[in-house]
């Protein structure tokens, strides 16, 4: 009698609303499993950069350690010094005044080793990404200052051409620090002694780019399309992860720009980056 009281059409209604509800019930699932999955890549994708970067400052440490290690053998030979002139039975002013010059140049080489470990544990630490505005030069040559001591150890010169002029990138410095360390790293392992790096800076339209060139073997044109791929690498097996490029490549595209590439072989390569302004 039920059956005969409930026409057709309402329950098809009841029906479609509860496939609606269920189809609904499923949909819901769904995101919420999705946003679980990209949080988790979002994660993993953070662990990576901050393992490559730990990796970057551990292939400069021999360059870092010599770069402190020089302002510290001159603050032991001015304490020497100083040392000798206090020991000295009559101070005249002469020795009172050389006295004054080893202790001001010793502060001047604590401030050195003071600058140099602050570069190094600000590019080391983990931090969230924040848009901020900075000059474009600044956060490339605190990268360049890192290289240069392994750079020179290898025979090889880094050379600056900066714009004049350009204004300032709103970006996330320190991951520009990475990718800029990054490039600067693999040039520095395919440029041979007596080679150059140059990094450049320029303004195009609305854009700022970054060019670090070398003058090293190139890359062979089969490999130009891989050479953002992960894990791709053509350094010898333990010599390198073959991350840093890919990591680069999603850094830049998360700062709303892009990367490129342009290589002869035998002519070097020339890592291009384009942000905005």
């Amino acid at each position: 009698m039920l059956a005969a009281l409930v026409s057709p059409p309402v329950v098809g209604l009841v029906l479609a609303l509860f496939a609606g509800a269920v189809c609904i019930g499923s949909a819901l699932v769904l995101v919420r499993r999705v946003r679980r999955g990209e949080r988790a890549v979002h994660e993993l994708d953070l662990r990576l950069i901050q393992s490559q970067k730990l990796a970057a400052i551990g292939e400069l440490s021999s360059g870092i350690a010599h770069e402190i290690n020089n302002p510290l053998a001159i603050i032991a030979q001015e304490l020497d010094l100083v040392r000798d002139i206090s020991g000295a039975a009559e101070l005249t002013a002469a020795d009172l005044a050389e006295a004054k010059d080893s202790l001001d140049e010793i502060g001047r080489q604590v401030d050195r080793c003071r600058q140099i470990t602050h570069k190094l544990l600000n590019f080391a630490r983990k931090m969230d990404p924040v848009l901020q505005e900075e000059a474009l030069d600044r956060v490339i040559e605190d990268m360049a200052l890192l290289v240069e001591r392994e750079a020179m150890g290898r025979g090889v010169e880094i050379v600056r051409d900066y714009a004049l002029g350009l204004p300032p990138v709103r970006t996330d410095v320190p991951l520009l620090r990475q990718v800029v360390l990054n490039l600067l790293t693999n040039a520095l392992h395919a440029t041979p002694a007596g080679g150059t790096i140059t990094l450049s800076t320029r303004q195009v339209g609305s854009r700022a780019r970054i060019m670090v060139a070398d003058t090293g073997t190139g890359i062979a044109p089969e490999n130009l399309a891989k050479i953002f791929n992960p894990f791709f690498t053509t350094k010898e097996p333990g010599q390198g992860t073959g991350l840093g490029l890919s990591l680069s490549h999603g850094i830049v595209e998360r700062l709303g720009g892009a990367i490129t590439v342009a290589s002869e072989p035998g002519h070097g390569a020339t890592f291009t980056v384009s942000l905005p302004l």
